[in-house]
């Protein structure tokens, strides 16, 4: 019974949740139609609004189209207006608001840009015709401040902040620095003032423009050049630049002389002109030029191509007035003593060329490194020409002028301290202008045989002279005394080096090859009195021996008179030899040792073996007037170059 009640339970639970799922799915169909019926609803609503959505979109839209369109005119009524607000500050001028005045200038730019893009508005064209003629006004007022201020700022540069600036070896030399450097003024050709320096040193630029300045000249020659009045700025920076230029190198001491105006000075004063011409040279292209090209490299500052074309016409006026003189000495008559001069001219200009490439870069300055570069050529055509001449002015020296004491010729000493000082300061630009590359290669050395060459047309030449003399034993000392002085000299300069060991010994051989002709030609005579063969057979023996010749063999009459022969033609030499010359102290006590080593021997010998019998007689004194000591003295006065009024040479 209580499983019944249990199913009964159970039944009608199911029962309940039958009819539970029923109104579940009723309910569920009837939300069904609901939420369909507010989807239709929702529908119909955004169908009925979507017009006033679009009416609401376009009004924004006109709104923000209207907005744009303001903003539009706003700018375009802006510019219609920059003219008039611009007018008074341009008029003003950039005096006292140059910051203020490139503003409305940059304005006024930009304002002919938008006008000039934009045509279709209506009266635009007078807008734009308005701006312009403003602009215009503007860059005239510019340019004159622009030149106001360049001028006001731009000195000359006092030259002995020029000189200061220069390493001491490129400085003007002094006199005591001309002094030192003068090798033996009378003989020897004179040598510039300076020699120059290899050493490419830094160096502070003079300051041509105080710094604060030059942005200001900057931001004018900006405005100026973007609007087209490059012209304008570039001849108002290359007058006043160049002409202070100019002044600068005026008051450095450069003038302008012509050919015409060269050929009138003395050789002291033109060498003068070409040593100062060294001198501005190195200022010129170190300091002055170089500043140029920094200052406006500066001023002019990524505004090619008017900052190239401004350097070369504010530098190219100097530069070819300083060339222009270069160019007339290398061109000018060729003379021994110019060679000097032109080598240093030349040096000067091979140094000065790397740092010529440097300053005057650039197209524009092309012309003036053209002039440079042809200046150093010719230079160095003209010093090789010369040195060549002066090979042939060495051989034709026709001078009849005697040194009648036997000594060195003003031409030997002429020619040898010439070539001496030529290869002790030049020897490697000469090198150079030979091309020669090997500095060691002596054999070869076109130098060397050019040298050479000179050498033995001046030894030709002095032999030419040397027959002259009607005195052979002077022949003999005058040829010895000018061999000699060359082969000192060189010994004693680079010239040994480049002649070589060999000519230096050949020609000392020389030199005692003419020694032992002036002893035969001046005391052979006297020699053969003191030998021992009989007057009567030609008594012309040398000093070798004496022979066997006894005091019986010889008379007393023959010796007195061999004696008095002997005494007259010694005292004859002294009196004569004594006023001839030979300069060099070695040399001179050498000769006089040789001859010393000769004579007394022989003299001691035949007084010796002959006194005796002159003895016996009545005044030996008479006949033997000097004892060896007293040759010794007397030949010890030999070639001092004492004048005697009484006697003739």
């Amino acid at each position: 019974m209580g499983a019944s009640v249990d199913i009964e339970d159970l039944v009608a639970r199911s029962q309940f949740m039958r009819e539970a799922m029923g109104t579940s799915k009723t309910i569920s169909t009837s939300m069904i139609k609901i939420l369909s019926s507010f989807d239709h609803r929702l529908s119909t609503l955004e169908a009925a609004m979507r017009p006033t959505q679009v009416r609401t979109h376009a009004f924004r839209m006109a709104h923000e189209n209207i907005d744009r369109t303001l903003k539009a005119a706003e700018v375009v009524l802006t510019q219609f207006d920059v003219s008039r607000q611009m007018e008074a500050k341009i008029n003003k001028g950039p005096k006292d608001d140059l910051s203020g005045f490139l503003a409305a200038v940059d304005q006024l730019q930009e304002n002919i840009e938008f006008f000039s893009l934009n045509r279709s508005y209506k009266s635009s064209d007078g807008a734009l015709n308005h701006a312009k003629v403003l602009l215009t006004l503007g860059m005239s007022k510019l340019e004159e401040e622009f030149k106001a201020l360049l001028m006001h700022h731009s000195k000359p540069v006092d030259p002995a902040r020029l000189n200061e600036s220069l390493p001491a070896a490129l400085r003007p030399a002094t006199q005591a620095s001309l002094a030192a450097a003068d090798v033996q003024k009378t003989t020897t050709p004179q040598s510039p003032a300076l020699e120059p320096t290899k050493a490419n040193l830094p160096l502070q630029l003079p300051i041509l423009i105080a710094p604060r300045i030059i942005p200001q000249l900057h931001e004018m020659a900006k405005r100026m050049i973007g609007a087209a009045f490059h012209q304008q700025c570039l001849k108002a920076y290359r007058d006043i630049r160049s002409s202070v230029l100019e002044q600068s190198l005026r008051k450095l001491g450069v003038e302008k002389l012509s050919k015409e105006d060269v050929a009138k000075l003395q050789w002291e004063a033109l060498e003068g002109k070409i040593g100062n011409w060294i001198t501005y040279m190195r200022a010129a292209v170190k300091l002055l030029f170089a500043g140029e090209r920094a200052l406006c490299d500066q001023v002019l500052y990524r505004l090619d191509p008017v900052r190239e074309k401004a350097f070369a016409e504010v530098t190219e006026s100097s530069m070819m007035m300083l060339l222009s003189f270069g160019d007339v000495i290398a061109r000018s008559k060729k003379s021994p003593e110019k060679l000097f001069v032109l080598l240093d001219m030349y040096e000067t200009m091979r140094d000065l060329l790397p740092e010529i490439e440097v300053v005057f870069s650039g197209e524009q300055a092309q012309p003036m490194r053209d002039a440079a570069l042809s200046l150093t050529r010719k230079l160095a055509e003209t010093a090789t020409e010369t040195f060549g001449d002066f090979e042939e002015a060495v051989e034709k020296d026709a001078t009849k002028t005697l040194v009648l004491d036997g000594t060195v010729h003003p031409l030997t000493s002429y020619v040898i301290n010439y070539v001496k000082f030529l290869l002790d300061s030049y020897q490697s630009t000469l090198k150079q202008l030979f091309g020669e590359k090997e500095i060691g290669d002596r054999a070869n050395s076109k130098l060397a045989a050019a040298t050479k060459r000179i050498m033995s047309v001046l030894l030709t030449n002095l032999e030419m002279k040397s027959k002259l003399y009607k005195d052979a034993a002077l022949t003999s000392l005058f040829l010895m005394n000018n061999t000699h002085y060359m082969v000192k000299s060189v010994r004693r300069s680079e010239a040994k080096e480049l002649l070589g060991d060999d000519w230096v010994q050949r020609h000392r051989r020389i030199v005692q090859q003419y020694a032992q002709g002036y002893q035969r030609s001046a005391w052979a005579k006297a020699l053969s009195y003191l030998s021992g063969s009989s007057l009567a057979g030609g008594g012309s023996g040398g000093l070798a021996n004496s022979g066997d010749a006894s005091g019986t063999g010889i008379s007393r009459a023959v010796l007195k008179d061999r004696f008095k022969q002997f005494n007259t033609i010694f005292e004859d030499l002294h009196i004569r030899q004594s006023q001839w010359t030979i300069p060099d102290p070695e040399l001179r006590e050498a000769v006089r040792l040789q001859v010393a080593e000769v004579l007394l021997p022989a003299y001691r010998a035949f007084l010796k073996r002959y006194s005796a019998i002159l003895d016996s007689g009545k005044n030996p004194q008479k006949y033997i007037k000097y004892s060896p000591e007293d040759l010794e003295r007397l030949l010890g006065e030999f070639f001092e170059g004492k004048m005697r009024l009484d006697q003739r040479r």
